[in-house]
């Protein structure tokens, strides 16, 4: 169910493609809800140990129910989000991943699938030569190979995550500062990326949790048009979703229908 207000979105009927750029979530906002998020990738493969396997679920079960909860207040989630993805990266360090075991990981990745339509909307925005930005609180070693097992890792998109650093083949850490969900934000992204999107002013979002509208600049958030996936707790989070998204998707909504649904989506660049 695509959930919004006519009144609240005319504004994008008269963006033109050379003014847009585009941000998005990775993990359940391209991939569908029922698919491993990329920090779980390891955990569902026989490349690690079941001690690893046990101590990162109980991290997981502890801190997702925290990161759905939209109803806590910010800087308390955020500071548990940076605790969480912390703890992970030392179980990587404590049981010895190696970039072998990333390698192997990220060549059978299955546990992933893309959101219906999602290679299709990719495919639309490389065409129509719209940048899009990828903000991942995920692994982005698995993010970017994803993208290229599915030959969908266009030039025009662009990933900012937490990549990987190894010292002689083991795993370090992460390279630069830790992106978790609640402080995804464009100050993340390269000045490379930033000088390309510097004469495009009209900002589409997508995300699954609230904290995903700050992917975009305060001053840019209102005027962008922000699609926010909801599948679960609809009940819950719904009235916290209506306040930070434009629009509302409930029940693994496909990006086919929001094509058909929004001119501005699902165009072709010669009906501009």
């Amino acid at each position: 169910m695509i959930i919004y207000d006519r009144n609240d979105i005319k504004r994008v009927d008269s963006w033109k493609d050379e003014s847009i750029y585009v941000l998005m979530d990775f993990d359940r906002t391209i991939t569908n809800v029922n698919s491993e998020a990329s920090w779980g990738i390891l955990s569902k493969s026989s490349l690690v140990s079941p001690n690893y396997v046990s101590e990162r679920q109980e991290l997981f079960d502890f801190y997702r129910p925290i990161e759905i909860d939209e109803n806590m207040e910010d800087n308390l989630k955020s500071s548990y989000m940076l605790e969480w993805w912390e703890k992970h990266i030392n179980l990587f360090i404590k049981h010895k991943i190696s970039s072998d075991m990333i390698d192997e990981a990220v060549s059978n990745i299955h546990v992933m699938e893309f959101r219906d339509g999602a290679y299709e909307f990719l495919s639309k925005l490389n065409k129509r030569n719209i940048p899009v930005i990828i903000i991942s609180a995920g692994i982005g070693d698995f993010v970017k190979q994803f993208l290229i097992k599915n030959n969908c890792y266009f030039d025009n998109i662009h990933i900012v995550s937490n990549f990987l650093t190894f010292e002689n083949g083991m795993a370090t850490g992460i390279s630069g500062d830790i992106i978790h969900s609640l402080n995804k934000n464009s100050a993340s992204i390269p000045l490379s990326v930033k000088q390309l999107i510097s004469g495009r002013s009209n900002i589409i979002l997508f995300g699954d949790v609230c904290g995903d509208v700050k992917m975009a600049n305060d001053e840019d958030r209102e005027n962008a048009f922000k699609i926010g996936f909801l599948d679960i707790n609809e009940k819950g989070n719904m009235e916290s979703y209506k306040m930070a998204f434009d629009v509302v998707c409930t029940n693994n909504t496909n990006y086919n229908d929001l094509m058909d649904e929004f001119g501005v989506l699902g165009r072709s660049n010669d009906e501009i």
